[in-house]
């Protein structure tokens, strides 16, 4: 389920300590939808302090990633499909969208392409 990989997200990353340590300059708030919901993440020194669930009103968030339920399923599973096995194969495809400051974003791509690949070791999150 979408959800329960987004809620699990901040445990996951917290405990990843190579994870955390590379995002340890990054600090951002961006938005993270999934078809119909959306979430704020918020990230402080490389650990996810908060995840927000919307509706939201007038959310502020550096920038957003937003791909339909079925993309987000394909990206977390075990062995994702073609132009599903990474972010900026995801944008390629037209199967993400990435809206706002790109700078933050691209200057710790490989920071977000791991943190969201991390429900890839959850079974459940696929489902």
């Amino acid at each position: 389920m979408v959800a329960g990989a987004i809620d699990g997200l901040g445990e996951m990353a917290n405990a990843d300590a190579w994870l955390v340590h590379r995002g340890r300059f990054l600090d951002v708030t961006f938005l993270l939808a999934t078809g119909g919901e959306e979430y704020l993440v918020r990230i402080y020194r490389g650990r996810i302090e908060e995840i927000v669930k919307g509706p939201h009103v007038m959310p502020r968030w550096t920038f957003a990633l937003g791909a339909p339920r079925d993309a987000w399923i394909a990206h977390w599973q075990p062995v994702p499909p073609p132009g599903f096995h990474d972010l900026v194969a995801m944008i390629k495809t037209g199967a993400l969208k990435l809206q706002g400051d790109q700078h933050l974003f691209m200057a710790n791509l490989r920071y977000f392409k791991d943190l969201l690949a991390l429900p890839r070791a959850q079974p459940e999150a696929a489902r």
